[in-house]
């Protein structure tokens, strides 16, 4: 089975697990709305790529932790988008969460989904206790205070902001907990693998900000030019274009450089190298080329 193909089943029948006929039925809707289709499963595919190069010896616990981080994922979406953040009407091309289904339903089904993230990876790694220690620690830790990605959104609160801070913890802090998670399901120690997901993580920000900079909503599924509209600090404002496209080269570079030693080493740097190369936007990348 591919990898996206893997990530799509998991996903889909971890959900089906949590459906019931006594359960409200437009919550439902709304949960599944806020995860197919999905976007790149960026967080989810560097789980599993991580597992597989540390050995993968129970994929039921690595399917799960990837789950479990895409679910939180799929939830800080949902959330960012409401009135009180963004007010984006728009996501992966099709009205967001709070637009299709009202602002009530947003933030439950994005509770929900946080909930469920941690009860998929007890009902698959509860076999592996040290195992599931872990995850629930990396997963909880990720999310939480004081550096998790529900910290990040709270610095759009504040009146006095340090983007390396902030970027770390609202995008950052969810790609180490996926690195991290892709090691502790394999049964491998997982603190090395923090320094991948780091840098991965703010690679991944600062090419989010070069998008939101020169992309088009139609390409990129979503409302383009928040950060300025916003007032958001960001990579773009701070260093320019150029100097943001060259920080996001020295970002990749230093990431590629910190893939601790495992048994599928070599591949892994490959599928991550491939995977780098689009992280640039489409815009800056034909004018490079």
């Amino acid at each position: 089975m591919k990898v996206q193909e893997r990530i799509e089943t998991a996903l889909d029948q971890f959900l089906a697990r949590g459906e019931s006929s006594v359960a409200p039925p437009r919550l439902q809707e709304a949960i599944r709305y806020s995860v197919f289709p999905g976007g790149a499963r960026v967080r989810p595919q560097l789980v599993l790529a991580v597992a597989a190069a540390c050995g993968d010896d129970a994929p039921e616990v690595s399917d799960a932790a990837a789950v479990a981080i895409e679910m939180m994922h799929c939830a800080s979406l949902v959330h960012d988008d409401l009135p009180c953040f963004d007010g984006s009407e728009l996501r992966r091309g099709k009205p967001s969460v709070h637009a299709a289904f009202g602002e009530r339903l947003a933030v439950l089904g994005g509770d929900a989904l946080i909930v469920s993230a941690f009860d998929a990876l007890n009902q698959e790694a509860s076999a592996h206790p040290t195992r599931l220690v872990a995850l629930l620690n990396i997963l909880a830790q990720g999310v939480g205070v004081p550096s998790g990605i529900i910290a990040g959104q709270a610095w759009e609160c504040e009146d006095h902001i340090d983007l390396a801070q902030y970027q770390r913890a609202k995008t950052g802090a969810l790609f180490a907990a996926a690195t991290m998670a892709g090691a502790a399901a394999a049964g491998v120690a997982h603190e090395p693998w923090r320094e991948l997901g780091d840098k991965l993580g703010e690679a991944f920000q600062v090419a989010d900000d070069l998008r939101d900079a020169v992309s088009n909503p139609e390409d990129l599924g979503k409302p383009v030019g928040q950060d300025e509209a916003l007032g958001r600090p960001n990579v773009v404002a701070a260093r320019g274009i150029k100097g943001a496209v060259s920080y996001l080269k020295e970002l990749l570079a230093e990431a590629m450089a910190s893939v601790p030693a495992c048994p599928g080493e070599e591949a892994l740097r490959e599928l991550l190298m491939k995977q780098a190369a689009q992280f640039l936007p489409r815009e800056l990348a034909q004018e490079a080329a």
